[in-house]
């Protein structure tokens, strides 16, 4: 891939068991703006190789490990829900590689609860539909489907990738320090009715970021990106072109 280094560079990082494509209204968008626009999938997730990372430690440093292969010097990262903890993690350990983060439905700490790892680590369906009810409930049903469902659909998906990446989540437990060690500007989006991280709890994390901001967007759940793209792509383009 040409890095054009005239211009920042994007990284979309996708939460727990999903793939680059939940960035599908958002990559064209900001490369429109001036931005290269990096849309992965992380190891053993859609068309990357391996087993899935098994903490978002590992993840952070696999960011690094493409950043030295691509020769990027400094990024923006944008990280949902698993992806925003990345960004946490990866913010406080390499602030020298990173300009500006966007933290997605999530705070510092995500404990999943133990019946939705069991049912994962199973490969029971039911996972995904309980992702969805606590991640949807009460916000807008999707024009032709739940995009989640599409993506994680066989039980190997859940157990394999949705199982790990829950216990990477419940398992990381150094977020409390990491947010204080960020120190660079910071814009925290959260969803009204995300029950799966509601706005109370990430309010009171972007309240102990250094430089930061918070916007809620309403009638909203878990999956921002989708349900209100919109709205989420202009307030993180007047976040990254300040």
């Amino acid at each position: 891939m040409d890095i054009d280094k005239k211009k920042s560079t994007i990284l979309l990082i996708h939460g727990s068991g999903l793939t680059h494509i939940v960035w599908s209204l958002h990559e064209q968008f900001y490369s429109s703006q001036g931005f290269n626009v990096l849309s992965v999938d992380i190891p053993g997730h859609g068309n990357s190789e391996g087993p899935s990372l098994k903490s978002i430690e590992e993840i952070s440093n696999w960011i690094k490990s493409l950043m030295l292969k691509l020769n990027i010097k400094k990024i923006i990262l944008v990280g949902h829900s698993q992806g925003g903890l990345v960004c946490i993690d990866f913010a406080s350990r390499y602030s020298e590689l990173v300009e500006k983060i966007v933290l997605v439905a999530n705070s510092y700490k995500m404990p999943v609860n133990q019946d939705l790892i069991d049912l994962a680590e199973s490969g029971d369906e039911k996972a995904v539909l309980l992702m969805m009810k606590w991640g949807y409930e009460g916000s807008k049903a999707f024009i032709g489907g739940n995009p989640v469902k599409k993506i994680v659909n066989s039980a190997r998906d859940i157990r394999e990738i949705l199982a790990v990446d829950l216990n990477a989540c419940n398992n990381y437990k150094d977020g409390e320090n990491a947010i204080k060690k960020i120190n660079c500007p910071t814009l925290c989006i959260f969803g009204d009715l995300d029950k799966m991280c509601p706005s109370k709890v990430g309010i009171k994390m972007a309240e102990k970021i250094k430089n930061s901001e918070t916007k809620i967007i309403s009638d909203c759940g878990h999956m921002i990106m989708f349900e209100k793209a919109f709205e989420m792509r202009k307030l993180v383009k007047e976040f990254i072109i300040k």
